[in-house]
């Protein structure tokens, strides 16, 4: 199975090793200080032989009353809609996690950096994440609301286990590909999550996507972490066919999406607002 290096520096994968910003030598080895490897292996690879039931076998799902905590990204209203690109879809249900860093701490336990567009969304630890970052206080309703009508929510956990835990959650019989992890399944046994990360994208399920809401951890910041969610989204939208992708950025952060390929102004385009 293929893996897309992502780039993550050595001090991501120090913050990951320790709380404290422990920092091995080298973040293109292999294997550095403190056992951290920084890697873009699937997390399917991790956990072959815990297939969930597919997306096929789970749509139709209602999607969660506001004022839950979580949203789950495989429940979106647009799941069962057959008017869904078939290419699309299929595309969808293939998505697996990606580990873009992982390490093994001084203390037994492991901890890794994973890609997700199928883990649950706790919309309440998402707004703290945005107030860290200074961004202004969203009604959680209209968040959750947000991410429940997302064409796709892409998201980086901080994942910790024990050793010997790592990535081995329940998951019994029942359908799906070997080696998927299907979010919907309870964290694994001795495994905490915390969200480091996020982006999501709206559209109309053929050919335009717009990427909102990028924000990652300031703990993490400027280290490469937004470049490889921003990448992984793009290739996860053109694994879903969709052609024409579109964000909005800030000036300060136009040179970094620039970096990704972005172009302001295409062929003299403008965007146009209106504020009523």
């Amino acid at each position: 199975m293929s893996a897309f290096a992502m780039p993550a520096s050595a001090a991501v994968a120090a913050i990951v090793a320790s709380s404290h910003g422990r920092r091995p030598d080298s973040p293109r080895s292999m294997t550095g200080k403190g056992g951290t490897r920084v890697v873009a292996a699937r997390l399917g690879d991790a956990r072959r032989g815990s297939a969930r039931p597919s997306r096929a076998a789970r749509r139709g799902r209602r999607a969660p009353d506001v004022g839950q905590r979580e949203v789950n990204p495989r429940a979106s209203s647009r799941d069962g809609d057959s008017s869904e690109g078939a290419s699309g879809g299929r595309a969808r249900d293939r998505e697996e996690d990606v580990v873009l860093v992982e390490t093994t701490r001084p203390d037994g336990t492991t901890a890794r950096i994973v890609y997700s567009t199928t883990a649950p969304v706790d919309v309440y630890e998402l707004e703290k994440l945005c107030d860290d970052v200074g961004w202004p206080r969203r009604p959680v309703s209209k968040v959750q609301a947000a991410l429940e009508n997302s064409f796709c929510v892409a998201s980086l956990h901080l994942e910790i286990a024990e050793t010997g835990k790592s990535g081995g959650g329940g998951g019994g019989g029942g359908g799906g590909m070997p080696g998927v992890s299907y979010a919907d399944a309870s964290t694994p046994e001795g495994t905490s999550r915390r969200l480091v990360g996020l982006a999501r994208a709206t559209s109309d399920h053929a050919f335009n996507a717009t990427i909102w809401d990028v924000v990652v951890d300031t703990e993490f910041q400027g280290q490469g972490l937004g470049k490889a969610l921003v990448e992984q989204m793009v290739r996860t939208l053109l694994a879903r066919d969709i052609g024409n992708i579109t964000l909005f950025a800030d000036n300060k952060v136009v040179p970094f999406y620039r970096s990704l390929g972005f172009v302001s102004d295409p062929e003299g385009i403008k965007g146009m607002f209106l504020y009523p």
